[in-house]
């Protein structure tokens, strides 16, 4: 033991990787569906670490947790920017007032509880589940003008508050969402979800399901047309709008002709098919079972089926597209033999209505034979082929330019004012994420980059803030760990009791719209699992990706705007 831990003190870059491999374990323990989380787990886990007087560069603090918030504002950028036009104004307004409600009831309560500048931008933290703050935080109190130990002092308790305060502000504000929430919005918002989505397309009836279950998923079948609707010749088209089943299309893809055996391998909407003809139907596999009652039985055609089909990842850039519907886009010719899957916005995965209108910078995935694949790639934007290759200019220059403009710095008497060099490089992640969604050719950070910048940038710098505050952890939380608590719970609750009242009678959301956008203002991605699993529906996410790059952005710079009205 002696050795190991001369080794960690000596090496303390291992010190960080033990943190985070026990951490990670740690988070991952879930009891009755609930877990720490890796970001948690990985803080206590470092405060343990830091008990070994273990000394850490805060260069390697800062570094990776500016990777963080580069990749953070590179995921949200395109909702952001996109929320500023008028159609998205009441969204951004309504998270503008959830956030200045989160920052002003964490001041008061830091204000009454008689905590210093650590323990108020802690709380802020934790309460709002927002780890960023303590980044941003530390970096405006060593602005300060005060004494070194002092801001030490302060600095160490902000893990501390924000350890305190998470685990509730997690589970309590999701649990207040999905199971208060509805009740604050008025009668069975169950049911008056299920109306709003009919009025986007989908089905109130509980039998028909949503019209998204038709996307998930796409299957090939060949069906021999021995029905009596082909007593007489038909055409692709006319079979295709025959087979129209709760408003989706299905596709004639090959067809092989009876009389000659020959195959024809891209039908036009003109082709003729003959009762006996082999036919490859493309769609999804339930509508596929209802279609073939009307056409004939399901055959064994093995050459008929040997073709390519893909399914591929698609940024929308194109402008035609942006602000069209499910349902118009399903007419357009460009669309022709393609299913649509899913659509991403951010972190939040779309409702597949008939009335949700896509927007640049989306992401689609579609399946369907090759050719046809490729087509509608280039009507839409850009194919975001699998790749392994990050673009490290564009996030080297983005990282040094927002630290650029965050070093600006403006002094009112002896308080100096500016986005610190992590609030620079957020605003820089937004703007360089919301040029990529409008020139995907360049700049591209593979989904998979963009996860390990997140948990890896996030979480490294969390080890480190642990293993520094090790040593005065224990001490802090002896001293405000209650008090801590219950401001905490104030800090989580408020806010969203706010947001509910605000959606409600103010913004005059729908109830479903309103608990989305309390959830994505508060950037609280498992109250938006809780809330649509609570509706049976994913509408809330129409209303969590606007206010969750708002939410985001906002509550990472009140860990400035706190130091600041503290101090």
């Amino acid at each position: 033991m002696d050795w190991i831990l001369k080794t960690l003190q000596a090496s303390p870059e291992l010190a960080i990787f033990l943190t985070l491999a026990v951490g990670f374990a740690i988070g991952q323990i879930k009891i009755k569906g609930f877990g720490l989380g890796p970001v948690t787990g990985v803080l206590l886990v470092g405060v343990l670490v830091g008990q070994l007087d273990i000394v850490i560069s805060p260069t390697v603090k800062s570094t990776f947790f500016l990777i963080f918030l580069f990749a953070v504002g590179y995921s949200v950028g395109p909702q952001f920017v996109r929320g500023l036009k008028k159609d998205g104004l009441p969204q951004i307004a309504f998270a503008a007032l959830v956030c200045i409600a989160c920052l002003l009831v964490a001041w008061v309560a830091a204000l009454i509880a008689g905590f210093d500048i650590g323990n108020a931008a802690g709380l802020l933290a934790g309460g709002n589940t927002i780890s960023a703050v303590i980044g941003v935080a530390t970096d405006t109190i060593n602005q300060l003008d005060m004494d070194a130990a002092t801001k030490t002092q302060m600095i160490n308790q902000i893990p501390v508050a924000y350890a305190v305060t998470y685990i509730f502000g997690t589970a309590g504000t999701a649990w207040f969402l999905a199971s208060v929430g509805p009740k604050l919005l008025g009668k069975d918002v169950v049911k008056q979800t299920k109306e709003y989505e009919a009025t986007l397309g989908g089905s109130i009836h509980e039998a028909d399901a949503s019209e998204e279950a038709a996307y998930d998923g796409t299957t090939f079948r060949v069906i021999k047309a021995t029905s009596d609707f082909f007593n007489q010749e038909r055409t692709v088209q006319e079979v295709e709008e025959m087979l129209v089943v709760k408003g989706w299309p299905v596709y004639v893809e090959r067809i092989r002709c009876k009389s000659t055996g020959e195959i024809v391998s891209d039908p036009q909407l003109d082709t003729k098919i003959n009762k006996g003809d082999n036919i490859v139907l493309n769609g999804p596999i339930d509508t596929l079972i209802a279609d073939e009652n009307f056409i004939g039985e399901e055959v064994a055609d093995v050459e008929l089926l040997d073709f390519s089909s893909e399914a591929l990842r698609v940024i929308v850039a194109n402008k035609a597209v942006d602000g069209m519907s499910l349902g118009e886009l399903k007419l357009k010719k460009e669309r022709h033999g393609v299913i649509i899957r899913k659509v991403h916005r951010g972190k939040a995965t779309l409702p597949l209505l008939k009335e949700v209108t896509l927007q640049r910078g989306d992401i689609v995935e579609v399946e369907g034979r090759k050719t046809d694949v490729d087509r509608f790639a280039v009507y839409l934007g850009y194919a975001e082929r699998p790749t392994n290759i990050t673009d490290l200019l564009y996030v080297g220059a983005g990282i040094f330019l927002g630290g650029i403009l965050g070093s600006l710095t403006l002094h009112t008497g002896n308080v100096p004012l500016s986005l610190s060099a992590s609030g620079g490089v957020l605003i820089m992640g937004i703007i360089f994420g919301w040029f990529r969604s409008r020139r995907p050719t360049f700049g591209a950070i593979p989904e998979p980059a963009i996860w390990l910048m997140n948990n890896l940038g996030l979480n490294v710098f969390i080890a480190v803030v642990g293993i520094s505050a090790g040593p005065d952890f224990i001490a802090g939380l002896k001293a405000a760990g209650v008090s801590l608590f219950i401001a905490g719970i104030f800090v989580s609750l408020v806010p969203m009791l706010i947001g509910i009242l605000l959606g409600r009678f103010v913004f005059k959301f729908h109830p479903a719209i309103t608990l989305g956008a309390c959830a994505g203002s508060r950037t609280t991605t498992a109250a938006l699992g809780a809330l649509e699993d609570s509706l049976q529906s994913k509408v809330p996410a129409l209303s969590y990706t606007t206010t969750y790059a708002v939410g985001n952005t906002l509550l990472i710079i009140w860990g400035v705007v706190i130091v600041l009205l503290m101090s």
